[in-house]
């Protein structure tokens, strides 16, 4: 089968393939022959392009990297108060792991990735010195001691915990408790837990 993408094109479209097939079967169902049949590409164009699964994976935690940093740049555009700040990194967070959930798997799963490649050690980083530099805001205003490293990995964890309970959430769906609004709530109430616990005593 001929390729009708020129090279960047052809990787952009195997990116979005494989993004596609992980939010529909997760890394347990990823296949690299079946990325290239949705892409409509010969099943050998993953390989050349990425060399193989883990190359691929990493391309797409990469961009996923991107996607969310690019996200907490137009959080911290949009406010000048650090604990809002905090707030809106929160929800982007939270919509970016379920709005897009095969970016967010190679993300999170170093065994699927290679995370000493120099690009996903660049995209991650910016994306998390945004939270260290709200932090550090917090530090100014609320407390001198504040240990900025363990809170702002205090704040990830937080985060990504939310995200890892919100399918369970779904269980009780006819309480509501995995609506928008709620999600949306429980951010607020966890990012005014932890600051109230960033105080100085």
């Amino acid at each position: 089968m001929s390729s009708p993408y020129h090279h960047g094109a052809l990787a952009d479209e195997l990116r979005n393939a494989a993004v596609e097939l992980l939010a529909e079967r997760g890394p347990a169902g990823f296949v690299l022959r079946e990325v290239a049949r949705r892409a409509g590409v010969s099943h050998a164009a993953p390989k050349h392009h990425f060399g193989d699964a883990r190359g691929l994976l990493t391309s797409v935690a990469i961009e996923g990297f991107r996607l969310l940093g690019d996200a907490f740049e137009r959080a911290a555009a949009e406010s000048s108060d650090a604990t809002d700040r905090l707030t809106r990194f929160g929800h982007a967070y939270v919509g970016h792991a379920l709005g897009s959930p095969g970016h967010f798997g190679p993300m999170t799963q170093f065994d699927l990735i290679d995370p000493d490649d120099p690009e996903f050690v660049e995209s991650a980083g910016r994306t998390y010195e945004f939270l260290v530099e709200a932090v550090e805001v917090l530090r100014d205003e609320l407390n001198p001691d504040l240990d900025v490293e363990t809170a702002a990995l205090m704040c990830w964890a937080s985060m990504h915990g939310l995200v890892m309970l919100t399918p369970k959430f779904a269980h009780m769906a006819e309480q509501e408790l995995a609506s928008p609004r709620v999600l949306d709530a429980t951010v607020v109430q966890f990012t005014e837990l932890m600051i109230d616990g960033f105080r100085g005593r």
